[in-house]
């Protein structure tokens, strides 16, 4: 009977501790929730007497793929950029992982600069960069290679890569977290793994896709997803920027730009998903080889 009373006792305790977390996500995460998707099907008008919301229905997913070319057009136009954005940082960032994982001197130094632009560039920066000219690199435009793309690539694609090449230091900017993820991974491979392949001859290109890149595999997964999220939810994001206009707009309002975000929502998670299945497969990687 005690040792009931005591694991009773032991289990309220614990519920004590989650309860305010339990409180604050139903507070502040499952009613708005809940209520966003609530507005999403409705026609939402402000005034001065309050919230009014008509229901609509599925009109606004319609609508916003029926009648608002402007929606679809800004998403595919972001998803295509995405598509090339994301292999630039993965590559980019393994690349300096790789370098500064050697044993050089000044390591720290070298991480905290790749880091710095993470820290320093807010959204109004960045705006600013932009207007400025600074986020492209200057030699490809010199040597006429955006015009070769527009004469050469359809505007379907021509417009994403253009648009990559014209904030190329941006986006390497924000590749720092993505380094610190891969320099983890690095550090985890044990070196005599390394030592015990050059004493059988293993060259170093070997060395890297037989131990170095199926060791860091999982790592890579990790930029992915990371990667993915940043770009979907950057302050620069266009499809963000529609969705805030609709908000305050008379004839859309509050619900249809709910609904925008709804579907906003779901490609992400679309492509979330389809990243872990395709990146997902970890068959090729040990850690008792690797020395993890």
């Amino acid at each position: 009977m005690l040792k009931l009373l005591r694991k009773r006792r032991e289990m309220l305790t614990g519920y004590m501790f989650v309860l305010p977390w339990m409180i604050g996500f139903l507070l502040f995460m499952a009613y708005p929730i809940y209520f966003s998707l609530n507005m999403s099907f409705h026609k939402v008008i402000i005034s001065s007497e309050g919230i009014k919301k008509d229901y609509v229905g599925w009109n606004n997913f319609k609508n916003a793929f029926l009648t608002d070319p402007k929606y679809t057009e800004e998403l595919v136009v972001f998803i295509q950029s995405v598509v090339f954005m994301i292999p630039i940082i993965i590559v980019f960032s393994m690349l300096v992982a790789l370098l500064i994982n050697q044993p050089i001197r000044l390591k720290g130094f070298f991480r905290a600069i790749f880091f710095l632009p993470v820290v320093i560039t807010s959204g109004q920066v960045v705006k600013e960069l932009f207007s400025q000219g600074a986020a492209s690199v200057p030699i490809v435009e010199r040597y006429g290679m955006i015009e070769f793309i527009q004469n050469n690539l359809d505007p379907t694609w021509s417009e994403p890569i253009i648009s990559i090449i014209q904030q190329l230091i941006v986006i390497l900017w924000y590749s720092g977290v993505q380094i610190l993820i891969f320099l983890a991974g690095l550090q985890k491979v044990n070196t005599q793994v390394y030592e015990a392949a050059s004493i059988d001859g293993a060259s170093p290109w070997e060395i890297f896709w037989k131990i170095t890149l199926p060791s860091i595999k999982p790592f890579i997964l990790v930029n992915i997803i990371y990667t993915t999220v940043d770009l979907f939810t950057n302050s620069l994001n266009d499809v963000i920027e529609l969705i805030k206009v609709h908000m305050f707009q008379i004839d859309t309002g509050f619900g249809y730009a709910t609904s925008l975000a709804w579907i906003y929502f779901m490609v992400i998670f679309v492509i979330l998903l389809l990243v872990v299945v395709i990146f997902g497969r970890n068959d090729d990687y040990n850690p008792r080889k690797a020395g993890g």
